[in-house]
């Protein structure tokens, strides 16, 4: 999902400014949301050298898909799927507005349990978004009726190019035959694992692990407060950025201009350890596998025009 869709779906405003996400008390407690899933407006060369590359197909579980959402929108990501968590890479202009900016990017944070968005969304007027934004996404298979797919929560319907959400996926949803979903674990479970088919047992990927982004100061101001919320240690770095862990997953987020954000770094773990290093040239960015039990993909920074700087 992309932001100018979230926002379009706002049902009310709300902002939170850097004094907020420097607070922390209500955020304290039980994790509740925990990284689902990140996206990056790649260059068009790397998007597609992407979207082409035979050795995504086997090292994971990689899908390119149309989605259709609320409303009729439309977007084609490219799709590295793990066991609980995935990636999301756009090339510039495969999503409308500001989202197909080069930069752009997104971060979808979920919780396993029903319920537990509602005490997200409660915590977070104490750390300054008096007025969180609900809204309700949904998915349409191809027949024209639209299926309810998760509810969410936004803290500003204000972006420059980057931003986060809370999500609950609904039962609806996971009861409906063509979502592909698995039976629930336990009462209440609306879990990722459950969300995600298990082909990643096919192939060498099988989560993300850490995430670096590079944002603009005024999205992360927006964005600390939720990870604050969710449970995440948050731990301000020196520079303006931010280093938030929790759940098995680091999401690092650094404070840039505009011209210079996107997705940096994304680390991956793999279903078992290979004996040597691979390293596989994407367009301007690197995938690098083994030796061992995990990769580092590698974004080059590019500028406005999208070639390499």
């Amino acid at each position: 999902m992309f932001m100018v869709l979230a926002v379009a779906l706002g049902l009310a405003g709300g902002a939170c400014g850097v004094a907020a996400a420097e607070g922390g008390g209500a955020g304290a407690g039980r994790q509740l949301l925990f990284y689902n899933h990140a996206y990056g407006v790649l260059d068009r060369e790397t998007a597609d050298a992407v979207e082409r590359s035979a050795y995504l197909r086997d090292f994971a579980n990689f899908q390119v898909r149309t989605t259709t959402g609320a409303g009729g929108e439309k977007w084609t990501g490219r799709y590295l799927m793990g066991r609980e968590t995935y990636l999301e890479l756009f090339g510039v202009g495969d999503v409308p507005g500001q989202d197909g900016l080069l930069g752009a990017g997104g971060m979808g944070l979920s919780v396993e349990r029903a319920g537990d968005l509602a005490t997200v969304t409660g915590r977070l007027p104490g750390l300054g978004v008096p007025q969180p934004i609900a809204f309700r996404q949904t998915r349409d298979f191809g027949d024209g009726v639209p299926v309810p797919w998760f509810d969410a929560v936004l803290t500003s319907e204000q972006y420059d190019g980057f931003g986060a959400w809370g999500m609950e996926y609904r039962p609806e949803y996971f009861a409906d035959p063509r979502s592909g979903t698995e039976p629930a674990a336990f009462p209440g479970d609306v879990g990722r694992e459950r969300y995600l088919s298990d082909a990643y047992r096919d192939h060498l990927m099988r989560d993300v692990t850490s995430i670096r982004l590079a944002v603009t100061a005024g999205d992360l101001a927006h964005t600390v407060p939720l990870l604050r919320a969710a449970g995440f240690h948050v731990r301000q770095l020196p520079g303006g950025g931010v280093v938030a862990r929790g759940g098995g997953v680091t999401i690092a987020l650094d404070s840039v201009a505009r011209e210079d954000a996107g997705l940096r770094r994304v680390e991956l773990s793999l279903n078992h350890p290979v004996a040597s290093r691979h390293e596989e040239r994407l367009g301007h960015s690197t995938l690098v596998v083994g030796p061992g039990d995990r990769a580092v993909w590698t974004f080059d920074a590019t500028g406005p025009g999208g070639a390499s700087r």
